[in-house]
């Protein structure tokens, strides 16, 4: 499809859900930056419930500029609706549980669950992905995150940024083809494991036993219908336990893994694009706390496809100490000298701030501006090769 945008930007923060504020179910009263015959990009994110979908919308939106960033209907109170949507001037971010086929009662009659496949509406997903990348308007359900409903629906006007981002964003093949830039987010059954013990055993008193057993429910499911998802993925960031020592359970090993050959997007790298680097920063430019910090950068392959490998292993004490390794990438996408390490401060309170999952991130936010730009230039020259023509 023809693509042609205006360069304009998204902003601030999401969540997995957010409260209304209007009772006029829909974003009219923005000022909608899509003009007329401009063609949205579409992203897609997908992940298993609890993996950090949110915290990553979080360094993706804040990574552009926008007004009017919020809730769809403009906040809080005032009579308004619950809803997942997030919308600004120049954005639109779309929950995929607003798909679901039934509510949290009729989930209990079928008996299956929400990552089931069987209980998601694909056809509408795709009717609705597909309008909006055409410049028109939908009515979008609304799942009720709060008690498990199906709520009525609220209107969806398009932005020259479209995110989509749950569970099944690439199960359908023609979704698939509308999605401009695809990522994953693969968090290894030992981190869940070590977070979710963390959250429900520390923080909310639950036994092992029962955080052990909801897992094992959850994971037939998760295997079938949400794992295959990654060979789809332009983008893969890999939560993995550290190397660095076998008995630390909260240290993280994180790995960028970016698709080779994808229109408009180049892999970061580190010191030499194509190269094989393993690296141990200088602990006196950049310190962190045992087991230490270690990076590599490899060239793999990955469900068929080549792809550039950065990884980071361990954690940093002071995130102003990062430039030390920005200034050894390529391709990192920034504007500025020192960005990338701004950046990370600016969400510094942000979950895996101080490790590589803040990084790769904010790296995968910095590529899919400038993929967003890239394209953006592209039709602001075709549009131009047109005016000339018809002169």
């Amino acid at each position: 499809m023809k693509f042609s945008m205006t360069v304009g930007a998204l902003v601030a923060a999401t969540s997995s859900a957010f409260a209304p504020s209007s009772t006029l179910r829909g974003s009219s009263a923005l000022n909608m930056a899509l003009q007329e015959g401009q063609t949205p990009i579409v992203i897609g994110l997908a992940a298993d419930s609890g993996c950090g979908k949110s915290t990553f919308m979080r360094r993706v939106t804040s990574t552009f500029g926008g007004d009017n960033c919020g809730p769809l209907g403009g906040g809080f109170g005032n009579g308004g609706w619950e809803t997942n949507t997030l919308v600004s001037d120049m954005a639109t971010v779309i929950c995929l549980d607003d798909y679901h086929l039934n509510d949290r009662e009729g989930r209990k009659v079928s008996g299956l669950t929400a990552l089931n496949t069987a209980e998601q509406k694909f056809d509408l997903m795709f009717e609705h992905v597909q309008a909006l990348k055409n410049g028109e308007t939908v009515m979008k359900p609304i799942y009720n995150h709060v008690n498990g409903t199906l709520d009525a629906p609220e209107k969806i006007e398009p932005t020259p940024v479209i995110i989509i981002e749950g569970l099944h964003p690439f199960v359908d093949e023609r979704v698939r083809e509308l999605i401009d830039f695809s990522l994953y987010l693969d968090i290894s059954p030992d981190v869940k494991l070590n977070w979710k013990i963390q959250r429900d055993m520390e923080e909310r008193g639950h036994s092992l036993e029962s955080i052990m057993a909801s897992i094992e429910a959850r994971k037939p499911d998760f295997d079938a219908y949400i794992e295959p998802q990654k060979q789809f993925a332009d983008y893969v960031i890999e939560v993995l336990p550290t190397d660095l020592d076998k008995e630390d359970k909260k240290t993280l090993k994180v790995r960028a893994i970016q698709k080779k050959g994808v229109a408009d997007f180049n892999p970061t790298y580190l010191f030499d694009e194509g190269s094989e680097i393993s690296w141990t920063p200088s602990a006196d430019k950049l310190s962190s706390p045992a087991p230490g910090l270690k990076l590599a950068y490899t060239q793999e392959q990955y469900f068929g496809n080549d792809v550039a490998v950065l990884e980071m292993d361990g954690s940093f004490d002071n995130i102003q100490e990062l430039v030390y390794v920005e200034s050894n990438l390529g391709n990192a996408n920034s504007k500025f000298y020192g960005e990338v390490t701004q950046a990370m401060l600016s969400l510094a309170d942000s979950p895996g701030s101080n490790n590589g999952t803040g990084l790769m991130q904010t790296l995968a936010a910095f590529a899919i501006r400038e993929l967003y730009n890239k394209k953006a230039a592209t039709a602001k020259l075709e549009a131009n090769k047109e005016v000339a023509a018809a002169a």
